[in-house]
């Protein structure tokens, strides 16, 4: 059966005879890793028949009206060297224009909504202005206060240290601008939960929403492709309640912290290094890149830095830098350097810094994680345009020659580090042997 020929995939189709679960969890940020990580894992709570989710986008509309053409349903194509398979996920029951705060509003002023998960991206959580995600949650947790609906649980879903709190701290301070007393609610009635999240999620292809159509009999133009492994930690209170993640596989524990930076340092630094030494040595994607010797190098070299400051028996650090190899060398998880490359700022003072600032604490060079920062350097001195939130800064500092414009750029990512004279030497002649070898076998 032709693509043109197929029918097109919505909850008749997928689920047939079976109702819509009711709206009780509210997200922010619709895209491909939220469907599959928090909506797949909903999917698959045992009590999933009583949680729907309302899913608003970020920054444009989208997603979801290509999803609401579906009815919220959309396909995860789990991708692995064994083969494709493909399920169906139906925890999405409405998708939104994050622009429609109306709605927002009216679904948080509802008492049968008890959970609001977030993936806005590092970014978002500094982020200012009325239209912002969060200080679109904070309006829509007024008319719940005005509403008298009861607590609930808001929860982070970003690539953050300490996200709960980064979130807890965001919101606090716009509602306490707005209005005192919706920030004294805020502070009786919000719990905010921390967590780490890990779901490999390249960009779908039109060639993965043609695979869909000819191996499931169906169109679905809102098709995510991921890798096999998933993984979700939690900390922290649902005061109204919340699906039985756990039946999916979710781990709920009293200290998230050694999780979260066992997740941070070890894979999402892993990812920065991969992307910036990679692309700077032609690389398109993480197995591309970790095949180079040069970058597979660099990894290990940082990782062992970084695991002298993880402890406890329970992260099983080894078994952990085994299965990202094996996750990492997945040649059919197509994971894009130029996705993984952007926020350079902001991801590189949570993924190296700590690090670095931790090994020269203890009289160490810190060349592992160093080498992050330069492989970075090296990519935004070759690249006339980067995405990322001081873009105007990064092109203002590489108006400067030598140890001074690598000093100028460090200062972006930490100021207090581009003051160490000795670190910008070690940082500046790392990025020229990066820069000296472009050209890969």
């Amino acid at each position: 059966m032709s693509d043109h020929q197929s029918p097109r995939l919505d909850r008749s189709t997928a689920f047939a005879g079976q109702p819509a679960p009711p709206v009780r969890m509210v997200h922010l940020g619709l895209g491909a890793f939220h469907r599959s990580h928090q909506a797949w894992y909903t999917h698959h709570a045992g009590d999933a028949a009583d949680w729907g989710i309302a899913a608003f986008t970020g920054r444009r509309p989208t997603a979801a009206e290509i999803l609401a053409a579906q009815d919220g349903v959309f396909t995860v194509v789990e991708r692995s060297g064994a083969g494709d398979s493909f399920e169906a996920i139906g925890s999405i029951v409405e998708a939104v224009d994050g622009a429609d705060v109306g709605r927002l509003a009216e679904l948080l002023a509802a008492p049968t909504t008890a959970v609001v998960t977030l993936t806005i991206t590092e970014v978002a959580y500094a982020a200012i202005g009325d239209e912002t995600p969060l200080a679109r949650l904070v309006t829509a947790l007024a008319a719940r206060k005005d509403a008298d609906a009861g607590p609930i649980a808001v929860v982070s879903c970003d690539n953050l240290a300490e996200n709960g709190t980064v979130a807890r701290k965001a919101v606090q301070a716009i509602a306490d601008a707005a209005d005192p007393a919706l920030g004294q609610w805020i502070r009786a009635n919000v719990s905010f939960v921390g967590t780490s999240v890990d779901r490999i999620t390249p960009r779908t292809t039109p060639e993965d929403v043609l695979e869909v159509a000819e191996q499931c009999g169906y169109r679905d133009e809102a098709v995510v492709v991921a890798e096999p492994f998933h993984n979700w930690i939690l900390s922290g209170d649902f005061p109204g309640g919340r699906p039985r993640w756990e039946d999916a596989g979710a781990v709920f524990v009293d200290d998230i912290e050694p999780y979260e930076n066992r997740k941070l340092w070890l894979l999402n630094g892993a990812h920065s290094i991969l992307a910036y030494s990679g692309l700077v040595r032609g690389h398109a994607t993480v197995a591309e890149a970790l095949a180079d010797d040069l970058c597979r190098a660099a990894v290990e070299a940082f990782w062992d830095e970084a695991s002298r400051h993880l402890s406890g028996e329970s992260l099983d650090i080894p078994g952990y830098r085994q299965a990202l190899l094996e996750r990492f060398g997945n040649s059919r998880i197509a994971h894009h350097l130029t996705q993984i490359a952007m926020d350079g700022t902001t991801k590189l003072r949570m993924r190296s810094v700590p690090v670095l600032t931790a090994e020269r604490a203890q009289g160490r060079s810190g060349s592992g994680a160093a080498r992050m920062i330069a492989a970075w350097v090296a990519y935004v001195s070759a690249t006339e345009e980067c995405q990322d939130p001081l873009a105007h800064e990064i092109k203002t500092a590489k108006t400067h020659d030598g140890e001074h414009r690598t000093a100028a750029l460090l200062a972006l990512v930490s100021p207090g580090l581009a003051e160490d004279s000795a670190l910008v030497s070690l940082i500046h002649g790392q990025q020229e042997a990066i820069s000296a070898a472009r050209t890969h076998a």
